[in-house]
């Protein structure tokens, strides 16, 4: 939806070019599912202009094992997918992991277009001595970067001195994220903790979707108000004065919920509204209408399409 339509736009259409005339940055998630590679990463980089940045999520080996390994098992032959000893080697990331993943930002880190890395955590990962070693090691690996760490458990809240010590001591963001609380849930301030950037993740508030979902996509089907938003831009405006860089992220990606909260966030921070919307995105929010600028009607879609 905030896209053209498929149908009648030019077959040369760039979605990342496209992306990349609203908003000068972006979060990566594919990287969570494969390594990435510098042919793709180049290839980015020359598709976007100078100022846009991309934050790059760690590859799900380094942070999501148990996931990384029922992956890995549904790919192996039944013979290797039950020796647990050679999936517990395959899933435990190493040396060589690093170096791939280091080679596939390169294009971007060396062209200044690298924003963060974004360690994102499942909320079973809790604070304990072995959880702390992990994290200081994968910190001190990828410590020539600005790395942002997402924490979802409150066991790291309730011990928020010794997570803030190990984060700073590798000058480590700790992502500000919004999303239902549970008993489980971390609780945070948004202020930020180190002085180089500020990473803020919004997941929308959809708790009743949140662990039970027909499809992974419908937990994010939350559009924020203009008043939640508040909180955050609020806070947001409130860090510039602390950090070099800030960096908010919507992924509350239902039916382009993410780009209006997103579109409403610059508007609530001032920032210009630039590009272009399809009518159909405006149809489905007339809210932002009167803030930014619609293309010319497609020639095939005239009305609004689910």
């Amino acid at each position: 939806m905030f896209y053209p339509p498929a149908r009648g736009r030019p077959k040369t259409f760039d979605e990342l070019a496209f992306y990349a005339e609203h908003f000068d940055t972006v979060e990566v998630n594919s990287t969570f599912y494969g390594q990435p590679r510098a042919e793709v990463t180049r290839a980015w980089a020359a598709r976007t202009p100078p100022r846009f940045e991309f934050s790059i999520k760690l590859y799900q080996k380094f942070t999501h094992p148990r996931m990384f390994k029922e992956r890995l098992t549904s790919a192996l032959p039944d013979e290797a997918g039950g020796d647990a000893a050679l999936l517990d080697a395959l899933a435990e990331p190493n040396g060589a992991d690093i170096d791939a993943f280091r080679r596939g930002i390169e294009p971007l880190a060396s062209s200044g277009r690298l924003g963060a890395l974004l360690a994102q955590f499942p909320a079973s990962f809790k604070d304990a001595p072995a959880s702390r070693d992990y994290l200081a090691g994968l910190l001190s690996a990828f410590s020539d970067y600005q790395v942002a760490v997402e924490l979802r458990h409150k066991s790291w809240s309730d011990r928020i001195a010794d997570t803030l010590t190990l984060l700073n001591g590798f000058n480590a963001a700790w992502v500000q994220i919004d999303e239902p609380k549970f008993r489980f849930s971390i609780r945070q301030n948004h202020l930020p903790n180190v002085r180089g950037f500020y990473y803020t993740r919004l997941h929308g508030r959809n708790a009743a979707q949140w662990w039970r979902h027909e499809k992974s996509e419908d937990r994010y089907n939350y559009l924020y108000s203009s008043d939640e938003l508040k909180e955050f831009t609020e806070s947001a405006d409130a860090a510039q004065a602390l950090v070099k860089k800030l960096y908010l992220y919507t992924n509350n990606h239902f039916s382009a919920k993410s780009v209006a909260n997103a579109v409403m966030i610059k508007r609530q921070l001032g920032q210009p509204l630039e590009g272009e919307y399809p009518p159909e995105f405006l149809e489905r929010y007339p809210e932002l209408a009167g803030d930014v600028k619609a293309s010319a009607p497609s020639l095939f879609h005239g009305h609004l399409h689910d």
